[in-house]
This record gives C-alpha cells, sequence and structure tokens, in this order.
C-alpha cells in the first residue's frame, strides 16, 4: 500500500510502498483510512523544525493523526468495536503506568505516544491503533467530516482551559484550523469573539462565511485597535494559535487584569516576559496541547449537529499520490484543511 513515510532527519516526507499491516494486536483495531487531515504538526514534522527531534527515534514512520475510516478488522479482546463500524482515532496513546494515566489524565501521560508521529498514522490506505483510542462516529456524519474531529477537540479544549463564558469577550490570535475552530467553539459557548489574522484575507472570508463574527486582518489595524474597538475595552480571554512568540506579548498587552491568555500555537521561538509587570497585572498564562477524553467527545457532539457549516473548513482534497503538492498547499496561507485520500477513498470521491 502506498504511504507518506517521515525517514530522514531532514525537510520532506516519502511515498513509499509498504506491506500492509498485519492483523492486528490484542486491543487494537486495522482501520481502512477513508481521509486524513494535513495537521500543523506534520507541517512541523515535514519542513523539521525545532522541537520534533523526537521523531528520529520512531523512524521511518507514517505521518497522519487526523483521520477517518471503517474498521477492517479486530484484535483479541476488543469487544467495544466491530468490522464495518466507521470511528475516528484520538490519537494520543498513554503509557498506562504513569501516575497522570492512574489519575485518568491521559492527556498529561509524559510516556503518551502519538499516532503519526511516534507511531505509524494515517497517510496510508490502512492504520492498526489501540481500539481504546477510537471512537464511533455520529448517525449521518460524512466521513470527510469527521476527519476533522480531533483538530476541532484540540480547540475545544483549548477554549475549555481557557474556561470562556457566556459573555467573554475573546480574542483569537491566527485563522488557521485551529485558531477558526476555536473562534467557533467560543462563540457557540456564547462569548463575543473576534479572530485576528494578518494578510490572511482568504481565510478570514472563510472564518466570516461560517458564521465568525467579528473578524481584523493586522496588516489594516494594530491589535491593540482592533480589540477595543471590538469590544469597548479589553479582552478577557485571549488565545494564541499562531506559532509565533511575538503573538503572545501582543495577546497579553491586550488582556484584562486578570484575565487568562491561553497559548495553544507551537513554537520554535522563546518568550520575553516582563514579569514585573505580568505579576502587577495578575494576568494569568496558560498553555492548551492536544486533547481531552471529555473534550473529544464533545467535538464529536459539534461536528453532528454542525456538519454542513464546518465541512466549509475542508478546502481541499487531494488524492495520497499527490502528498507532495498538497503539503506545499497546506504550507500555504490560502488553504485551511486539506486532506489526503487513500486510492480506495479518493476513488469513491471521484465517482460522486
Amino acid at each position: 500500500m502506498l504511504a507518506l513515510r517521515k525517514a530522514t532527519a531532514a525537510f520532506g516526507a516519502d511515498l513509499v510502498h509498504v506491506d500492509a499491516p498485519a492483523a492486528p494486536g490484542t486491543g487494537r483495531v486495522t482501520v481502512a483510512v477513508a481521509a486524513a487531515g494535513i495537521c500543523g504538526s506534520d507541517i512541523h514534522a515535514f519542513e523539521w523544525t525545532p522541537g520534533y527531534g523526537f521523531m528520529t527515534a520512531f523512524m521511518p514512520v507514517t505521518l497522519g493523526h487526523e483521520f477517518s475510516g471503517t474498521v477492517r478488522a479486530v484484535g483479541d479482546g476488543v469487544t467495544a468495536l466491530a468490522v464495518g463500524d466507521r470511528v475516528t482515532c484520538w490519537p494520543t496513546v498513554p503509557c498506562g503506568a504513569c501516575a497522570a494515566c492512574a489519575a485518568a489524565r491521559p492527556q498529561d501521560c509524559q510516556g503518551r505516544r502519538i499516532v503519526g508521529l511516534h507511531a505509524d498514522g494515517a497517510f496510508a490506505d490502512q492504520v492498526v491503533v489501540p481500539a481504546d483510542n477510537c471512537r464511533r462516529l455520529p448517525d449521518g456524519l460524512p466521513l470527510t467530516v469527521a476527519a476533522l474531529a480531533e483538530p476541532l477537540a484540540v480547540a475545544v479544549n483549548a477554549v475549555d482551559v481557557a474556561e470562556v463564558g457566556p459573555g467573554d469577550r475573546v480574542a483569537v490570535l491566527g485563522p488557521g484550523p485551529i485558531g477558526l475552530c476555536i473562534a467557533f467553539v467560543a462563540q457557540q459557548r456564547g462569548a463575543d469573539v473576534l479572530l485576528a489574522g494578518l494578510d490572511d484575507a482568504a481565510r478570514l472570508d472563510l472564518a466570516r462565511r461560517i458564521g465568525i463574527r467579528h473578524t481584523v486582518d493586522l496588516a489594516d489595524i494594530g491589535l491593540d485597535d482592533a480589540v477595543r474597538r471590538a469590544f469597548d475595552g479589553e479582552a478577557d480571554r485571549v488565545v494564541e494559535a499562531t506559532g509565533s512568540a511575538r503573538s503572545v506579548s501582543d495577546g497579553l498587552a491586550v488582556l484584562r487584569s486578570g484575565g487568562v491568555m491561553v497559548v495553544a500555537g507551537i513554537h520554535s521561538g522563546s518568550l520575553d516576559l516582563d514579569l514585573t509587570g505580568f505579576v502587577r497585572s495578575k494576568k494569568q498564562l496558560r498553555a492548551a496541547h492536544d486533547t481531552t477524553a471529555r473534550a473529544f467527545d464533545a467535538a464529536l457532539a459539534l461536528l453532528a449537529a454542525h456538519a454542513g457549516t464546518l465541512a466549509a473548513l475542508i478546502t481541499h482534497r487531494r488524492p495520497l499520490a499527490e502528498a507532495g503538492a498538497a503539503f506545499e498547499l497546506a504550507r500555504s496561507r490560502q488553504a485551511m484543511k486539506v486532506l489526503l485520500l487513500p486510492e480506495a477513498a479518493a476513488s469513491r470521491e471521484t465517482e460522486r
């Protein structure tokens, strides 16, 4: 089968033919991949940016962790899933032996492994994953839209960490897939949301089309002025999803005293923070990474309720055989979510 593999500690990834996976082991299932999204983490791995050196020990490894598909085979001990079930997957596999795992906080397990980064992922026809990580899809939810479950769950978790509530004034920095999903989730919770980008006309236009009421391109106005115009004051919450350390500093500057800022982007740079001013303003700086079981289930419910709206996030669908071009597209600022479709899935899409 065809697979997109990261084989060397350098820029790029390779499309290669590999053997189909063996029968799933105890507690595991084989999933026939229907669609797999290119995530920011995949792009970081592809570009080999700082912070992804941990992957070297697991290479060669098939990339891809945002996916949906159909169960093709089940291993011994699997009773909650059956062949033919439509599923998506939380790609975080905890160690099961640490204090965080014992406390039912698998997202905090420091020995966790991520499907598609530490273990073979879904940029292939099939992937083998733990059955416990799979979630059955709600009836009627298209498989392609279900591939958005993982990034939407990441957004739900970021909004949870920010403790966003009705009436909160929330500035979201970065209109990429995660930032746009954060804005959508926060708005669903009754917050007054401003989504900000920089030279991001196409993605901000898409945000407005899915119902984000307030957007701003910071090429035209400073963040401070934009926030004050939108909220007639400072923000109660700021969520950063840009990957730029400067955005964290800018976000803290527009946050009210006692407000909460959540950093959700992956950063290769460092932050220079005026600690005295930070302490005196009593602002809170938090980090959100990955998701939780509760947030994943909430994301599936949101997808089921708003599938028609959220499907607009999928701006491009490409066959897995065109993965190189698809990655170049995903690295541009003109795409929102690019899906890779294995050969069989791509054929079905063409037939439609």
